[in-house]
């Protein structure tokens, strides 16, 4: 969990899980309270769920702990917002997915396809002058892959964001 503390304070990365109604102008209401209160916006995505009259937003903000405070009671005063969530204390699975196109030259391409490899990513596309890599896990992950492609000259690149849900399984199995 990324933290740091300013004057005692606890500053760290919070993911929160909103659901929404699936209606015209809710990501700008949302969107547009964050700049009008001057928070941080570190992510956020956004897709439809199982329920196509509800999206599910995932947004990563940094504060502390009565910044988020705030954050979560003007998301739930929102018209659209139907339910709140702050993950960061919860169990919950996350992933963020990068498109990178890595400049490529026939010296170069096998030892991108092993880092590829190695970070279970895949080669999506490719042509005589770069490979295009898709990279999906924790953010870490993205981030250690991009730091290793780094060197070969990434020529453009693409990234969602953290989607998160919360872990509904807790025990073991007997």
């Amino acid at each position: 969990m990324n933290a740091t503390v300013e004057n005692n304070v606890h500053i760290r990365k919070h993911t929160i899980s909103l659901l929404v109604e699936n209606k015209f102008g809710a990501f700008n209401r949302i969107a547009g309270m964050f700049s009008a209160k001057g928070y941080n916006l570190d992510s956020i995505t956004v897709g439809p769920t199982e329920d196509d009259t509800v999206s599910r937003m995932t947004i990563v903000t940094t504060g502390d702990d009565t910044i988020i405070e705030q954050i979560i009671k003007q998301l739930n005063k929102l018209i659209d917002t139907l339910k709140v969530v702050d993950l960061t204390y919860e169990n919950f699975v996350e992933r963020d997915l990068a498109l990178i196109k890595v400049q490529a030259s026939p010296n170069t391409r096998s030892e991108i396809m092993q880092i590829a490899e190695i970070f279970r990513a895949k080669i999506i596309d490719i042509s005589p002058k770069t490979l295009t890599v898709e990279a999906t896990g924790s953010e870490q992950k993205v981030d250690a892959i991009i730091k290793m492609l780094k060197p070969f000259v990434i020529k453009e690149m693409a990234r969602t964001g953290r989607v998160a849900l919360k872990r509904e399984f807790q025990g073991e199995v007997e």
